[in-house]
């Protein structure tokens, strides 16, 4: 995958969620940005996330972010990789050590632009982050990277208790529970 592909991709994506259709375009036009992919666009750049569960969708695997102190999807920076789905599996299995991951469709899960709050040597910027869905094994050891606090399988039904109220993280839950379950 490259920027023509995802700018193909986001041109036919759609959602019933209006919060999400709204920045559409937004990730539209940044495809056109030479610096999209890279940290260096200050005002913001690409990411890409694996939204993990398992086979029979009971569970979910998030890690408690360090820097950000929040429960999150596994995901991370492109740092010039325009391939964003091979950058949400490489994160993903960095993240968790997880070998049995399998992508679930080669499209577009879900889109989320968030601000990331300033920090020493960071000033303020968004992430434009697309997401896709993978299953793997919940019975798989995990191993965890510096980047996390913590890392673990969550069922679906307590997501809420243990993350808070985190709108894109409640959408793509709606989501897994309305798409087909293969077994």
């Amino acid at each position: 995958m490259d920027r023509i592909t995802l700018r193909n991709q986001l041109e036919i994506y759609r959602t019933p969620y209006e919060e999400e259709s709204e920045f559409i375009a937004d990730f539209a036009e940044l495809t056109h940005d030479p610096l999209a992919y890279k940290r260096e666009r200050l005002e913001g750049h690409f990411t890409a996330s694996a939204w993990i569960v398992n086979q029979r969708r009971t569970h979910t695997l998030l890690t408690l972010h360090r820097k950000l102190g929040r429960w999150l999807q596994l995901g991370g920076h492109a740092d010039g990789n325009e391939d964003l789905l091979e950058v949400a599996l490489n994160e993903a299995s960095e993240e968790s050590g997880l070998t049995s991951l399998k992508l679930v469709d080669l499209t577009i899960f879900d889109l989320d632009k968030h601000i990331i709050p300033q920090r020493p040597h960071v000033q303020e910027h968004f992430h434009y982050d697309v997401r896709y869905l993978f299953e793997a094994d919940i019975n798989e050891p995990l191993v965890m990277s510096d980047e996390s606090i913590s890392l673990a399988w969550i069922t679906f039904d307590s997501v809420v208790d243990m993350i808070g109220y985190n709108p894109s993280i409640l959408r793509m839950l709606e989501k897994t529970s309305k798409s087909e379950i293969v077994l």
